[in-house]
């Protein structure tokens, strides 16, 4: 046998060897498959099981209930309207820092901040709203007090609807910004220049150029907005408790362990979540790879 020649033994040993870069990512993948892929089939198969682990289809047919209906068509609404707001205003903002001509060094913080505020949630922002605009909030108590402007006359309570709609805004502009602001770094300038000599007004430039543009993008996030507002539980249910009748704080009754719970129930509503999640974040994967060609 040559020098050169490689034993079978030896080939084997080559082909199992992990290389040592593949290292790096093990955790990341341990970390998804135990608390991402596994729970995620517990739940898919809980829908479809019975106490006694048989199959059967009364959890998903108890989803089609009058007050578990309500509270999906809810949390629907309420993912809407916080996604669609939460576009509009990031949009803004970040297209004056991108393209009004602000000074340069608000760039950085407003990014860090939006950074951080979109990943800030659950029971300590329920608390900075309870303690911003509740009964006995700093602002609701100085609007009635020093400008004579009662909210809870006007109709707001931060435990309703649009309580939750407004606290939820809170994560989502930021989100929106960070977003959206490289797909409005992606206008070529020479787009802009190239209307400005074919005689295009500075709106028919954003209507007719622009906007076309960014449309994809902009329907891509709200998808996204409304996926990530759908599936908030922690700010939901420590805000609102059980005043407003959404998806959240019916899943967490039923698998908290009550003795009134059917957690099977709860796997179901779960199921749906995911149902619903999953077809808004599909719908933002093939929105923004569409962008993508233009922004390249």
């Amino acid at each position: 046998m040559s020098s050169n020649e490689v034993t079978p033994d030896a080939a084997a040993g080559q082909r199992i060897r992990l290389p040592l870069h593949w290292l790096g990512v093990l955790p990341f993948v341990a970390f998804t498959v135990l608390f991402l892929i596994l729970p995620t089939m517990k739940i898919v198969l809980g829908a479809f099981q019975t106490p006694d682990g048989t199959f059967t289809l009364e959890n998903l047919a108890g989803l089609f209930t009058t007050s578990i209906m309500s509270a999906y068509w809810i949390s629907i609404k309420i993912s809407l309207a916080s996604a669609i707001l939460g576009s509009m205003i990031g949009f803004a903002v970040a297209a004056a820092v991108v393209l009004g001509g602000l000074p340069q060094w608000i760039r950085g913080p407003l990014l860090t901040f939006s950074g951080v505020a979109s990943n800030f949630a659950g029971v300590p922002l329920a608390f900075a709203f309870l303690a911003t605009l509740g009964p006995v909030g700093l602002v609701t108590v100085f609007l009635k007090t020093q400008v004579g402007i009662d909210l809870r006359s006007l109709g707001f309570n931060i435990l309703s609807f649009w309580g939750l709609t407004v606290t939820y805004l809170f994560f989502q502009i930021p989100l929106m910004i960070l977003i959206i602001t490289p797909a409005i770094d992606g206008l070529k300038r020479e787009w802009r220049e190239a209307a400005s000599i074919l005689g295009a007004t500075n709106f028919q430039y954003w209507r007719l150029v622009a906007f076309p543009i960014l449309l994809p993008s902009i329907l891509g996030t709200i998808a996204l907005l409304f996926a990530n507002a759908f599936g908030a539980v922690a700010t939901a249910i420590a805000l609102t408790g059980s005043s407003l009748n959404i998806v959240p704080i019916l899943l967490f009754a039923q698998i908290r362990g009550d003795v009134l719970g059917n957690p099977h129930l709860g796997y179901a509503l779960a199921f749906g979540m995911i149902l619903v999640t999953g077809v808004a974040n599909a719908l933002y994967i093939w929105l923004r790879a569409r962008s993508e060609r233009w922004l390249k």
